[in-house]
Protein backbone atom coordinates (compact mmCIF):
# COMPACT_ATOMS: atom_id res chain seq x y z
CA UNK A 1 0.00 0.00 0.00
CA UNK A 2 1.55 3.21 -1.42
CA UNK A 3 1.04 5.59 1.89
CA UNK A 4 3.60 7.68 3.06
CA UNK A 5 5.17 6.99 6.28
CA UNK A 6 7.54 9.32 8.46
CA UNK A 7 10.11 7.85 10.52
CA UNK A 8 12.31 10.05 12.51
CA UNK A 9 15.36 8.13 14.09
CA UNK A 10 17.04 10.10 16.71
CA UNK A 11 20.66 8.85 18.13
CA UNK A 12 22.37 10.46 21.31
CA UNK A 13 25.54 11.84 20.12
CA UNK A 14 29.06 10.37 21.67
CA UNK A 15 28.98 13.12 24.21
CA UNK A 16 25.69 11.53 25.10
CA UNK A 17 23.74 14.05 24.36
CA UNK A 18 19.98 14.06 26.17
CA UNK A 19 16.64 13.21 24.13
CA UNK A 20 13.60 14.93 25.33
CA UNK A 21 11.12 12.68 23.56
CA UNK A 22 8.08 15.16 22.24
CA UNK A 23 4.55 14.43 23.52
CA UNK A 24 2.07 13.81 20.66
CA UNK A 25 -1.79 13.98 21.36
CA UNK A 26 -3.68 10.70 21.18
CA UNK A 27 -5.63 12.31 18.50
CA UNK A 28 -2.85 12.07 15.96
CA UNK A 29 -2.26 8.28 17.01
CA UNK A 30 -4.16 5.04 15.58
CA UNK A 31 -5.34 4.42 12.87
CA UNK A 32 -6.56 7.47 11.85
CA UNK A 33 -3.25 9.57 12.22
CA UNK A 34 -2.04 11.91 9.92
CA UNK A 35 0.38 9.68 8.21
CA UNK A 36 -2.11 6.78 7.76
CA UNK A 37 -4.67 9.03 5.97
CA UNK A 38 -5.01 9.53 2.27
CA UNK A 39 -4.09 12.85 1.09
CA UNK A 40 -6.62 13.96 -1.75
CA UNK A 41 -6.80 17.00 -4.24
CA UNK A 42 -10.09 18.20 -5.64
CA UNK A 43 -9.83 18.83 -9.50
CA UNK A 44 -12.56 20.91 -10.81
CA UNK A 45 -14.48 22.73 -8.25
CA UNK A 46 -18.25 23.28 -9.55
CA UNK A 47 -21.51 21.78 -8.86
CA UNK A 48 -21.04 17.65 -9.19
CA UNK A 49 -17.67 18.74 -6.89
CA UNK A 50 -19.71 21.01 -4.11
CA UNK A 51 -22.91 18.66 -4.38
CA UNK A 52 -21.70 15.54 -4.76
CA UNK A 53 -17.66 14.40 -4.51
CA UNK A 54 -16.18 16.63 -2.26
CA UNK A 55 -18.64 15.73 0.58
CA UNK A 56 -18.93 12.63 -0.53
CA UNK A 57 -14.99 12.14 0.05
CA UNK A 58 -14.80 14.53 3.19
CA UNK A 59 -17.22 12.29 5.15
CA UNK A 60 -14.73 9.46 5.78
CA UNK A 61 -12.08 9.65 8.29
CA UNK A 62 -9.23 7.79 6.66
CA UNK A 63 -9.31 10.91 3.86
CA UNK A 64 -8.25 14.32 4.21
CA UNK A 65 -8.81 17.03 1.46
CA UNK A 66 -6.17 18.96 1.02
CA UNK A 67 -6.01 20.80 -2.13
CA UNK A 68 -8.62 22.03 -4.70
CA UNK A 69 -7.92 23.42 -8.23
CA UNK A 70 -10.06 25.01 -10.99
CA UNK A 71 -9.51 26.84 -14.01
CA UNK A 72 -11.75 29.67 -12.43
CA UNK A 73 -10.78 31.31 -9.43
CA UNK A 74 -13.30 32.05 -7.89
CA UNK A 75 -14.92 28.72 -7.85
CA UNK A 76 -11.92 27.36 -6.45
CA UNK A 77 -11.93 29.88 -3.87
CA UNK A 78 -15.09 28.83 -3.00
CA UNK A 79 -13.89 25.29 -3.08
CA UNK A 80 -11.29 25.81 -0.37
CA UNK A 81 -13.70 27.60 1.78
CA UNK A 82 -16.02 24.32 1.52
CA UNK A 83 -13.46 22.34 2.98
CA UNK A 84 -11.80 24.52 5.03
CA UNK A 85 -15.37 25.02 7.00
CA UNK A 86 -16.65 21.55 6.81
CA UNK A 87 -13.22 20.07 8.79
CA UNK A 88 -13.56 23.08 10.95
CA UNK A 89 -16.58 22.68 11.53
CA UNK A 90 -16.02 18.56 12.44
CA UNK A 91 -13.39 19.31 14.44
CA UNK A 92 -14.36 22.39 16.18
CA UNK A 93 -11.07 24.14 15.48
CA UNK A 94 -10.59 27.66 13.93
CA UNK A 95 -7.67 26.39 11.56
CA UNK A 96 -8.07 22.35 11.48
CA UNK A 97 -6.50 22.35 7.35
CA UNK A 98 -5.06 24.85 5.43
CA UNK A 99 -6.29 23.69 2.12
CA UNK A 100 -3.66 24.05 -1.02
CA UNK A 101 -4.79 26.38 -4.33
CA UNK A 102 -3.39 25.39 -7.56
CA UNK A 103 -5.09 26.92 -10.84
CA UNK A 104 -3.38 24.44 -13.23
CA UNK A 105 -4.12 20.70 -11.78
CA UNK A 106 -0.86 19.66 -13.49
CA UNK A 107 1.07 21.32 -10.35
CA UNK A 108 -1.21 19.39 -8.07
CA UNK A 109 -0.31 16.41 -9.41
CA UNK A 110 3.66 16.85 -8.90
CA UNK A 111 2.67 17.32 -5.52
CA UNK A 112 4.12 13.68 -3.86
CA UNK A 113 2.24 14.58 -0.51
CA UNK A 114 -0.93 14.17 -2.49
CA UNK A 115 -2.26 10.20 -2.87
CA UNK A 116 -5.22 10.71 -4.99
CA UNK A 117 -7.31 12.84 -6.91
CA UNK A 118 -10.69 13.67 -7.75
CA UNK A 119 -11.57 14.73 -11.15
CA UNK A 120 -15.17 16.63 -11.28
CA UNK A 121 -14.16 18.51 -14.89
CA UNK A 122 -16.47 19.02 -17.34
CA UNK A 123 -16.79 16.12 -19.80
CA UNK A 124 -14.19 17.07 -22.09
CA UNK A 125 -11.57 17.15 -19.34
CA UNK A 126 -11.80 13.92 -17.97
CA UNK A 127 -9.47 11.68 -19.83
CA UNK A 128 -6.21 13.59 -20.23
CA UNK A 129 -6.62 14.94 -16.60
CA UNK A 130 -7.21 10.85 -15.43
CA UNK A 131 -4.22 9.94 -18.00
CA UNK A 132 -1.59 12.29 -16.63
CA UNK A 133 -2.51 11.60 -12.81
CA UNK A 134 -2.43 7.84 -13.71
CA UNK A 135 1.44 8.47 -14.90
CA UNK A 136 2.08 10.73 -11.91
CA UNK A 137 1.13 7.61 -9.85
CA UNK A 138 -2.61 9.18 -7.92
CA UNK A 139 -5.38 6.55 -7.08
CA UNK A 140 -8.20 8.61 -8.94
CA UNK A 141 -12.09 9.34 -8.55
CA UNK A 142 -13.84 10.07 -11.84
CA UNK A 143 -16.23 11.18 -13.01
CA UNK A 144 -18.24 9.91 -15.80
CA UNK A 145 -18.54 9.68 -18.82
CA UNK A 146 -15.23 8.39 -19.04
CA UNK A 147 -14.21 10.02 -22.62
CA UNK A 148 -15.84 12.16 -24.91
CA UNK A 149 -13.92 9.57 -27.42
CA UNK A 150 -14.04 5.65 -28.19
CA UNK A 151 -10.15 5.97 -28.63
CA UNK A 152 -9.20 8.37 -25.71
CA UNK A 153 -11.33 6.29 -23.48
CA UNK A 154 -9.22 3.44 -24.62
CA UNK A 155 -5.79 4.93 -23.76
CA UNK A 156 -7.04 5.98 -20.58
CA UNK A 157 -8.18 2.48 -19.50
CA UNK A 158 -5.00 1.15 -20.90
CA UNK A 159 -2.72 3.96 -19.24
CA UNK A 160 -4.86 3.54 -15.85
CA UNK A 161 -4.70 0.13 -16.06
CA UNK A 162 -1.04 -0.36 -17.10
CA UNK A 163 0.49 2.04 -13.57
CA UNK A 164 -1.49 0.08 -11.20
CA UNK A 165 -3.94 2.65 -10.26
CA UNK A 166 -7.24 2.41 -8.44
CA UNK A 167 -9.54 4.15 -10.25
CA UNK A 168 -13.27 4.65 -9.42
CA UNK A 169 -15.89 5.89 -12.33
CA UNK A 170 -18.57 7.75 -10.94
CA UNK A 171 -21.80 5.86 -11.69
CA UNK A 172 -22.54 5.46 -8.53
CA UNK A 173 -25.88 3.35 -9.01
CA UNK A 174 -23.56 0.77 -8.59
CA UNK A 175 -23.74 1.35 -4.65
CA UNK A 176 -27.25 1.34 -4.80
CA UNK A 177 -29.15 -1.64 -3.42
CA UNK A 178 -31.61 -1.92 -5.66
CA UNK A 179 -29.97 -1.84 -8.59
CA UNK A 180 -27.64 -4.97 -7.21
CA UNK A 181 -30.38 -6.70 -6.16
CA UNK A 182 -31.82 -6.17 -9.82
CA UNK A 183 -29.46 -6.97 -11.49
CA UNK A 184 -28.57 -10.33 -9.38
CA UNK A 185 -32.24 -11.42 -9.84
CA UNK A 186 -31.33 -11.58 -13.50
CA UNK A 187 -28.22 -12.63 -13.52
CA UNK A 188 -29.84 -15.74 -11.49
CA UNK A 189 -32.50 -16.60 -14.01
CA UNK A 190 -35.61 -14.65 -11.67
CA UNK A 191 -37.02 -13.59 -14.91
CA UNK A 192 -36.34 -16.44 -17.04
CA UNK A 193 -34.53 -15.79 -20.31
CA UNK A 194 -33.61 -12.00 -20.53
CA UNK A 195 -34.23 -10.79 -23.70
CA UNK A 196 -35.10 -6.66 -24.18
CA UNK A 197 -33.67 -4.18 -21.87
CA UNK A 198 -35.63 -0.77 -22.15
CA UNK A 199 -33.88 2.46 -20.78
CA UNK A 200 -35.48 5.27 -19.94
CA UNK A 201 -33.36 8.58 -20.87
CA UNK A 202 -34.67 11.84 -21.49
CA UNK A 203 -33.35 14.01 -24.07
CA UNK A 204 -32.01 18.08 -23.77
CA UNK A 205 -34.24 21.44 -25.10
CA UNK A 206 -32.89 23.53 -27.40
CA UNK A 207 -32.16 27.47 -26.63
CA UNK A 208 -31.60 30.82 -27.99
CA UNK A 209 -28.43 31.78 -29.61
CA UNK A 210 -26.28 33.27 -26.82
CA UNK A 211 -24.47 36.27 -27.23
CA UNK A 212 -20.25 36.90 -26.92
CA UNK A 213 -19.30 38.25 -23.52
CA UNK A 214 -16.28 38.89 -22.57
CA UNK A 215 -14.21 36.80 -20.84
CA UNK A 216 -14.69 37.09 -17.01
CA UNK A 217 -10.93 37.78 -15.29
CA UNK A 218 -10.94 34.71 -12.67
CA UNK A 219 -11.74 32.76 -15.65
CA UNK A 220 -8.83 30.84 -17.91
CA UNK A 221 -11.20 30.42 -20.73
CA UNK A 222 -8.62 29.19 -23.05
CA UNK A 223 -7.05 26.71 -20.77
CA UNK A 224 -11.19 26.01 -20.03
CA UNK A 225 -11.52 25.10 -23.17
CA UNK A 226 -8.77 22.97 -23.28
CA UNK A 227 -8.66 20.41 -26.33
CA UNK A 228 -11.81 21.64 -27.68
CA UNK A 229 -11.82 24.50 -30.53
CA UNK A 230 -11.21 28.12 -29.81
CA UNK A 231 -14.39 30.05 -29.99
CA UNK A 232 -15.46 33.24 -28.07
CA UNK A 233 -16.74 32.94 -24.59
CA UNK A 234 -20.39 32.94 -23.89
CA UNK A 235 -21.35 32.16 -20.12
CA UNK A 236 -24.31 30.21 -21.23
CA UNK A 237 -21.78 27.49 -22.80
CA UNK A 238 -19.40 27.68 -20.17
CA UNK A 239 -20.85 27.89 -16.38
CA UNK A 240 -22.87 30.24 -13.65
CA UNK A 241 -20.23 33.33 -12.94
CA UNK A 242 -22.92 33.10 -10.44
CA UNK A 243 -24.10 30.03 -8.18
CA UNK A 244 -24.07 26.35 -9.19
CA UNK A 245 -26.71 25.74 -11.25
CA UNK A 246 -26.62 23.45 -14.35
CA UNK A 247 -24.16 24.16 -16.69
CA UNK A 248 -24.57 25.13 -20.21
CA UNK A 249 -21.62 23.03 -21.43
CA UNK A 250 -24.02 20.04 -20.76
CA UNK A 251 -25.99 21.33 -24.03
CA UNK A 252 -22.58 22.01 -26.68
CA UNK A 253 -21.35 19.03 -27.99
CA UNK A 254 -17.91 20.00 -28.01
CA UNK A 255 -17.76 19.66 -24.41
CA UNK A 256 -20.06 16.58 -23.44
CA UNK A 257 -22.23 14.65 -26.22
CA UNK A 258 -25.92 15.55 -23.95
CA UNK A 259 -28.09 13.25 -22.02
CA UNK A 260 -26.75 10.40 -23.81
CA UNK A 261 -23.22 10.53 -22.06
CA UNK A 262 -24.59 12.64 -19.61
CA UNK A 263 -26.67 9.90 -17.62
CA UNK A 264 -26.44 7.13 -20.09
CA UNK A 265 -23.07 5.81 -18.73
CA UNK A 266 -25.35 5.16 -15.44
CA UNK A 267 -27.98 3.59 -17.27
CA UNK A 268 -25.66 1.57 -19.55
CA UNK A 269 -23.34 0.42 -16.72
CA UNK A 270 -26.33 -0.52 -14.77
CA UNK A 271 -27.82 -2.38 -17.18
CA UNK A 272 -24.61 -4.42 -18.12
CA UNK A 273 -24.78 -5.44 -15.00
CA UNK A 274 -27.60 -7.58 -15.41
CA UNK A 275 -26.93 -9.04 -18.72
CA UNK A 276 -23.56 -9.68 -17.97
CA UNK A 277 -22.03 -7.69 -21.07
CA UNK A 278 -19.73 -5.52 -18.66
CA UNK A 279 -16.47 -6.49 -20.37
CA UNK A 280 -17.49 -6.51 -24.24
CA UNK A 281 -20.48 -4.51 -26.19
CA UNK A 282 -23.40 -4.20 -28.47
CA UNK A 283 -22.79 -6.01 -32.29
CA UNK A 284 -24.93 -3.72 -33.82
CA UNK A 285 -26.65 0.12 -33.08
CA UNK A 286 -28.97 1.79 -35.04
CA UNK A 287 -30.67 5.23 -33.44
CA UNK A 288 -32.71 8.57 -34.75
CA UNK A 289 -32.75 11.54 -32.80
CA UNK A 290 -33.67 15.40 -33.29
CA UNK A 291 -31.07 17.95 -33.12
CA UNK A 292 -31.95 21.75 -32.53
CA UNK A 293 -32.52 23.69 -35.70
CA UNK A 294 -30.79 26.79 -34.51
CA UNK A 295 -29.50 28.39 -31.17
CA UNK A 296 -26.16 27.94 -29.40
CA UNK A 297 -27.44 24.42 -27.54
CA UNK A 298 -26.62 21.36 -30.11
CA UNK A 299 -26.71 18.52 -28.10
CA UNK A 300 -29.16 15.38 -29.15
CA UNK A 301 -33.36 16.12 -27.56
CA UNK A 302 -35.64 13.37 -28.46
CA UNK A 303 -34.41 9.85 -29.66
CA UNK A 304 -34.39 6.33 -30.23
CA UNK A 305 -31.34 4.17 -29.72
CA UNK A 306 -31.66 -0.12 -30.37
CA UNK A 307 -28.45 -1.97 -29.86
CA UNK A 308 -28.34 -5.83 -30.19
CA UNK A 309 -25.80 -8.32 -28.63
CA UNK A 310 -24.92 -11.48 -29.32
CA UNK A 311 -26.80 -13.20 -26.19
CA UNK A 312 -29.57 -12.39 -27.88
CA UNK A 313 -30.39 -9.36 -25.94
CA UNK A 314 -32.22 -6.13 -27.36
CA UNK A 315 -31.91 -2.94 -25.83
CA UNK A 316 -33.70 0.36 -26.50
CA UNK A 317 -33.00 4.07 -25.14
CA UNK A 318 -35.65 6.55 -25.03
CA UNK A 319 -37.22 9.35 -23.08
CA UNK A 320 -40.75 7.64 -24.18
CA UNK A 321 -39.47 4.98 -20.85
CA UNK A 322 -39.76 5.71 -17.93
CA UNK A 323 -36.55 7.14 -16.40
CA UNK A 324 -34.46 3.91 -15.67
CA UNK A 325 -33.66 0.24 -16.58
CA UNK A 326 -36.94 -2.30 -17.09
CA UNK A 327 -35.17 -6.36 -17.77
CA UNK A 328 -37.72 -7.95 -19.83
CA UNK A 329 -37.52 -11.63 -19.61
CA UNK A 330 -39.65 -15.26 -20.93
CA UNK A 331 -41.24 -15.18 -17.25
CA UNK A 332 -41.70 -11.33 -16.21
CA UNK A 333 -40.01 -7.97 -15.94
CA UNK A 334 -37.90 -6.51 -13.40
CA UNK A 335 -37.70 -2.59 -13.17
CA UNK A 336 -35.19 -0.47 -11.18
CA UNK A 337 -34.62 3.38 -11.21
CA UNK A 338 -32.94 6.19 -8.35
CA UNK A 339 -36.31 6.84 -7.29
CA UNK A 340 -35.72 9.73 -5.37
CA UNK A 341 -32.39 9.85 -4.47
CA UNK A 342 -30.27 13.07 -6.62
CA UNK A 343 -26.65 13.71 -6.67
CA UNK A 344 -27.51 17.33 -7.39
CA UNK A 345 -29.94 19.29 -6.55
CA UNK A 346 -30.65 20.00 -10.61
CA UNK A 347 -31.00 16.23 -11.43
CA UNK A 348 -33.36 15.89 -14.46
CA UNK A 349 -35.71 13.05 -12.52
CA UNK A 350 -39.43 13.41 -10.86
CA UNK A 351 -40.17 13.71 -7.43
CA UNK A 352 -40.36 10.46 -6.18
CA UNK A 353 -43.25 8.35 -6.61
CA UNK A 354 -41.77 6.03 -8.79
CA UNK A 355 -40.72 3.02 -6.89
CA UNK A 356 -37.33 1.91 -6.61
CA UNK A 357 -37.14 -1.66 -7.50
CA UNK A 358 -40.89 -3.05 -9.25
CA UNK A 359 -41.71 -6.27 -10.85
CA UNK A 360 -44.64 -8.02 -12.87
CA UNK A 361 -44.99 -10.20 -9.66
CA UNK A 362 -44.39 -9.09 -6.18
CA UNK A 363 -42.43 -13.21 -5.77
CA UNK A 364 -39.81 -12.19 -8.03
CA UNK A 365 -38.21 -9.48 -5.70
CA UNK A 366 -38.88 -12.28 -2.69
CA UNK A 367 -36.49 -14.63 -3.96
CA UNK A 368 -33.59 -15.25 -1.85
CA UNK A 369 -30.11 -16.00 -3.87
CA UNK A 370 -28.84 -19.40 -2.98
CA UNK A 371 -24.92 -19.32 -1.76
CA UNK A 372 -24.40 -21.36 -4.97
CA UNK A 373 -25.74 -18.68 -7.04
CA UNK A 374 -24.56 -15.29 -8.82
CA UNK A 375 -23.81 -12.52 -5.70
CA UNK A 376 -22.34 -9.13 -6.94
CA UNK A 377 -20.02 -6.74 -6.03
CA UNK A 378 -21.25 -5.32 -2.67
CA UNK A 379 -20.44 -1.36 -2.09
CA UNK A 380 -21.83 1.11 0.25
CA UNK A 381 -21.45 3.87 -1.00
CA UNK A 382 -19.19 4.93 -4.25
CA UNK A 383 -16.80 7.15 -2.51
CA UNK A 384 -16.02 4.86 0.40
CA UNK A 385 -15.44 1.61 -1.80
CA UNK A 386 -12.82 3.81 -3.47
CA UNK A 387 -10.74 5.02 -0.17
CA UNK A 388 -11.52 1.05 0.70
CA UNK A 389 -9.62 -0.13 -2.40
CA UNK A 390 -6.92 2.69 -2.17
CA UNK A 391 -5.71 0.97 1.21
CA UNK A 392 -6.35 -2.65 -0.07
CA UNK A 393 -5.35 -2.29 -3.85
CA UNK A 394 -8.31 -4.35 -4.77
CA UNK A 395 -10.46 -3.62 -8.11
CA UNK A 396 -13.42 -1.18 -6.89
CA UNK A 397 -16.90 -1.76 -7.57
CA UNK A 398 -16.25 0.76 -11.46
CA UNK A 399 -13.40 0.65 -12.32
CA UNK A 400 -12.17 1.84 -15.12
CA UNK A 401 -12.56 -0.95 -18.29
CA UNK A 402 -16.08 -1.17 -16.91
CA UNK A 403 -16.34 2.23 -17.09
CA UNK A 404 -14.83 2.57 -20.60
CA UNK A 405 -17.13 -0.41 -21.92
CA UNK A 406 -19.88 1.65 -20.85
CA UNK A 407 -19.02 5.26 -21.87
CA UNK A 408 -18.65 3.23 -25.26
CA UNK A 409 -21.88 2.36 -26.10
CA UNK A 410 -23.18 6.29 -25.14
CA UNK A 411 -20.28 7.45 -27.70
CA UNK A 412 -21.50 5.05 -30.69
CA UNK A 413 -25.14 5.17 -30.09
CA UNK A 414 -24.06 9.27 -30.68
CA UNK A 415 -22.49 8.52 -33.41
CA UNK A 416 -25.55 6.11 -34.50
CA UNK A 417 -27.85 9.40 -33.92
CA UNK A 418 -25.80 11.05 -37.16
CA UNK A 419 -26.23 8.22 -39.44
CA UNK A 420 -28.91 7.04 -41.04
CA UNK A 421 -28.27 3.15 -40.84
CA UNK A 422 -27.87 -0.28 -39.03
CA UNK A 423 -24.25 0.23 -37.89
CA UNK A 424 -22.42 -3.05 -36.96
CA UNK A 425 -20.43 -2.61 -33.71
CA UNK A 426 -17.21 -5.28 -33.36
CA UNK A 427 -16.64 -5.05 -29.24
CA UNK A 428 -13.24 -6.80 -29.75
CA UNK A 429 -11.75 -4.31 -31.67
CA UNK A 430 -13.73 -1.01 -30.91
CA UNK A 431 -14.67 -0.49 -34.60
CA UNK A 432 -17.75 -0.32 -36.91
CA UNK A 433 -17.66 -2.66 -39.63
CA UNK A 434 -16.67 -1.80 -42.96
CA UNK A 435 -17.83 1.80 -42.54
CA UNK A 436 -15.22 4.11 -42.70
CA UNK A 437 -17.35 7.09 -41.88
CA UNK A 438 -18.45 6.00 -38.64
CA UNK A 439 -14.86 4.77 -37.67
CA UNK A 440 -13.68 8.28 -38.42
CA UNK A 441 -15.66 9.72 -35.26
CA UNK A 442 -14.17 7.37 -32.97
CA UNK A 443 -11.86 10.50 -32.50
CA UNK A 444 -11.65 13.85 -32.53
CA UNK A 445 -9.42 17.02 -34.00
CA UNK A 446 -7.40 18.06 -30.25
CA UNK A 447 -6.30 21.51 -29.94
CA UNK A 448 -2.48 21.48 -28.68
CA UNK A 449 -1.36 21.77 -26.41
CA UNK A 450 -4.26 19.75 -24.68
CA UNK A 451 -5.35 16.27 -25.17
CA UNK A 452 -4.32 12.78 -24.64
CA UNK A 453 -2.56 12.91 -28.00
CA UNK A 454 -0.04 14.96 -26.39
CA UNK A 455 0.67 13.44 -23.51
CA UNK A 456 3.90 11.60 -23.09
CA UNK A 457 3.35 7.76 -22.38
Amino acid sequence: MKRRIFIKNAAATAAGAMIIPTIIPSSVMGKNAPSNKINVGQIGCGRIARDHDMPGVMQYDVARMVAVSDVDSNRMADGKKLVEDYYNKKSGSSNAVDVKMYDDYKEMLLNKDIDAVVISTPDHWHAQPAMEAALAGKDIYLQKPNSLTVEEGRIMSDTVNRQGIILQIGTQQRSSAQFRRAAELVRNGRIGKLHTVKIGLPGDPSGPVFPVMPVPENLNFGMWLGPTPEVPYTENLVHPQEGYGRPGWLRHEYYGAGMITGWGQHHYDSAAWGMDTEFTGPVSVEAVAEFPKFGSWNVHGDFMVKHEYEKGITVYTSGGFPNGIRYEGTDGWIFVTRGAYRATASDPIPEGSTKALDASSPEILKYVIGEDEIHLYVSEEQHGNWLECIQSRKQPISPVEIGHRACTVCLISHIAMKIPERLKWNPKTERFVDNDYANSMLSRPQRYPYGTNYIKI
